[in-house]
């Protein structure tokens, strides 16, 4: 498999889960500041111009991040990546759609690419910037609040075990503290367990980010 990845982006989480099971597979950096995205070869490869991508041995393109989390779960049973009970498992599944749909793509890209939220065509002011902006901090605090009670009491996103949604709030704690947002109590020591974990440092390593 080749995991195509964005150093630091949300690919970080998927690249955490590919460490984890133990599977053989290459990280393809595809730094999307760059526009490596959008290159002729990418676009071929995942019209989406999205990060991550998984490119399997069977020469089948997998996207979307909960799709990629879910089939790594799946295909890797031992890892344990998600709970075999159906409550656990959907508060797993839900608290994952939550950071991806919600703490990122709705306020975190608001705080990091406000341009996108501007109408088709127009040159946004400074001032609806700032809105978007602002905005975008509101949504990104308001989530960041939730799982901070929610790690109340746990070591781990849902459960008593890591699974695919400890991976992936790791990203987003990753963002926040790299732009100067101070981790609650309990966001913090989740985020050093985190860290402590020779998957998450294999993958950080990999994509020449520092712990």
């Amino acid at each position: 498999m080749k995991l195509f990845y964005s150093p630091g982006a949300c690919s970080l989480g998927i690249h955490v889960l590919l460490e984890e099971t133990g599977a053989a597979f290459e990280p393809v950096a595809c730094n999307v500041r760059e526009g490596a995205n959008r290159t002729p070869a990418f676009l071929a490869m995942n019209p989406k111009a999205k990060v991550p991508t998984l490119l399997r041995d069977n020469g089948h393109v997998l996207t979307e991040y909960p799709a990629i989390a879910v089939y790594l779960a799946r295909t890797n049973p031992h890892a344990h990546l998600l709970p075999t009970d159906p409550d656990a498992e959907a508060e797993v599944l839900e608290a994952m759609d939550y950071i991806v749909a919600t703490v990122h793509m709705q306020g975190f890209t608001r705080i990091a690419r406000p341009a996108n939220f501007a109408p088709a065509h127009t040159t946004p002011s400074e001032a609806d910037i700032e809105a978007v902006k602002t905005r975008g901090r509101e949504i990104f605090a308001a989530g960041m609040d939730l799982f901070e009670a929610r790690l109340q009491g746990r070591d781990h996103v849902a459960g008593d075990a890591f699974s695919v949604a400890d991976a992936t709030l790791l990203f987003v704690e990753n963002w926040a503290v790299r732009a100067g947002y101070t981790l609650g109590p309990n966001l913090a020591a989740h985020f050093a367990r985190m860290k402590a974990r020779p998957a998450v440092q294999r993958a950080f390593a990999s994509e020449g980010l520092t712990l």
